[in-house]
């Protein structure tokens, strides 16, 4: 399915790139959100239940051209103000298993799919107003020219040259750290819990490289984030919060 990229109209600076590992926290962390009814949540993993209640506006994706067109209805809705896609890891197997695999012409395939991308970034969600967060999944995968393991979203075709993460100025990773990894991180935006205290470990995102983490695609704009806050809470509304404050976005989108 030949896809054909528009002009870049906009850019967009209330986008979030949510990565880490399976059971990680990326879903959970959406809890919290501010008007829930505003959110229109793209369910790209065969319906995947979410772990709390919630009161989105759900849509299951299971022909990856149709994100297009949900990204197209959000702008049309006047208290639409965020659109999840959870998660881009699914979506984009989505379309290699529809479109790739099997295709009588495989390089026109492969090329199709990297536009099928370019184009959701570059045109859908770069030109759209609201908050846009997508979620993907995280391995570690070996970098052959510097022979060293490093930790990224996984991606087939000419994308896995540059990454799905060079799309992204804002990138945090969903952890489950030990507390006593956390007692040098105290800040306004870390809270543990009695019952996390307890168990010995708690749900984070972290915002910032260490020398532990140097392998890993965590980025974010020069001094969004304080070295304090390398580790927050694992709450998305957190992260919309600082982007909209270091942008100068109203509060209200």
């Amino acid at each position: 399915m030949a896809v054909t990229t528009p002009p870049v109209k906009t850019v967009n600076d209330n986008l979030i790139l949510i990565c880490g590992l399976s059971k990680g926290g990326k879903s959970t962390s959406l809890k919290d959100l501010k008007d829930p009814e505003g959110v229109l949540y793209l369910n790209c993993e065969a319906n995947k239940k979410l772990t709390f209640p919630d009161k989105f506006k759900k849509l299951v994706i299971t022909d990856p051209m149709t994100v297009y067109a949900a990204f197209d209805q959000a702008e049309k809705l006047k208290n639409s103000h965020t659109i999840i896609v959870d998660s881009l890891t699914f979506l984009l197997e989505m379309y290699v298993s529809k479109f790739v695999i099997g295709a009588k012409d495989g390089m026109t395939g492969w090329s199709n799919f990297q536009q099928y991308f370019k184009l959701l970034m570059q045109y859908y969600v770069a030109k759209s107003t609201k908050n846009i967060i997508f979620t993907a999944h995280v391995e570690s995968i070996l970098n052959e020219q510097e022979m060293i393991m490093e930790k990224k979203v996984p991606v087939q075709g000419a994308l896995k040259k540059n990454g799905l993460e060079a799309y992204f100025s804002t990138i945090v990773s969903a952890k489950t750290m030990p507390i006593t990894a956390l007692v040098n991180y105290d800040n306004p935006l870390l809270t543990i819990t009695e019952e996390e205290e307890l168990i010995g470990v708690k749900h984070v995102f972290q915002t910032k490289l260490t020398k532990e983490t140097v392998n890993e695609r965590i980025s974010s704009s020069v001094g969004m984030w304080s070295v304090k806050e390398t580790y927050i809470d694992n709450n998305t509304q957190f992260l919309l919060d600082r982007l909209h404050t270091y942008y100068g976005v109203p509060a209200t989108i």
